[in-house]
């Protein structure tokens, strides 16, 4: 083996290493990832809620895209070496496919994140939702009670006021026509 390195070219040398220090890292990487060890590209811990938080976006530049990049740099360069290219054909390859591979990561973690749900209950989706009341509600937002109305795809137990003119009890049949500003639901009475 010893024999076999000596023997490489200093262009070869670096390609070589490059490659296989690459592939090692990238190995450990993919294992901690399906494994559930933590290898976030982001430093910090952020737990707050955001109107209108789109999330990270596309990330090009990041230490498991220049894994992926330094990898099939090598290989690739190893490849065009084996089949006789020269050194800036050899070069222009390897980068070329070494960028191609930093683009796909990028792009399958992008779409990859895109498909998560924050599970953020987001009030203005009750808006014209149908529900039921569960604690009576007093006439003319005089007391709060709680109606169950399916919002996001989960029945929830909200707080809400009305504008009719009899107290809306246990039971009867509601629309949510508006929400406030402090997430109080105000609702009609459908069943009169």
């Amino acid at each position: 083996m010893e024999d076999w390195f000596t023997a490489l070219t200093l262009f070869e040398k670096v390609y070589w290493i490059v490659a296989v220090v690459g592939s090692i890292i990238f190995t450990i990487l993919m294992i901690m990832t399906f494994v559930g060890g933590d290898v976030e590209d982001v430093s910090g811990d952020v737990d707050m809620d955001i109107d209108g938080d789109t999330g990270i976006g596309f990330q090009f530049l990041s230490f498991k895209n220049l894994v992926g990049f330094f990898t099939i740099f090598g290989w690739s360069g190893i490849a065009c070496m084996d089949n006789g290219l020269s050194t800036g054909a050899t070069i222009l390859v390897s980068v070329i496919c070494g960028l191609l591979m930093m683009f796909a990561m990028a792009s399958l973690f992008y779409y990859l994140a895109k498909l998560q749900s924050s599970g953020t209950l987001k009030l203005k989706n009750a808006m014209g939702q149908i529900g039921e009341v569960y604690l009576t509600i007093g006439a003319n937002r005089s007391s709060i009670g709680k109606v169950s109305v399916n919002v996001q795809g989960t029945l929830r137990e909200l707080e809400a006021l009305t504008d009719e003119e009899i107290d809306l009890k246990q039971g009867n049949v509601i629309k949510v026509k508006e929400v406030t500003d402090n997430g109080i639901l105000i609702v009609k009475l459908l069943n009169k």
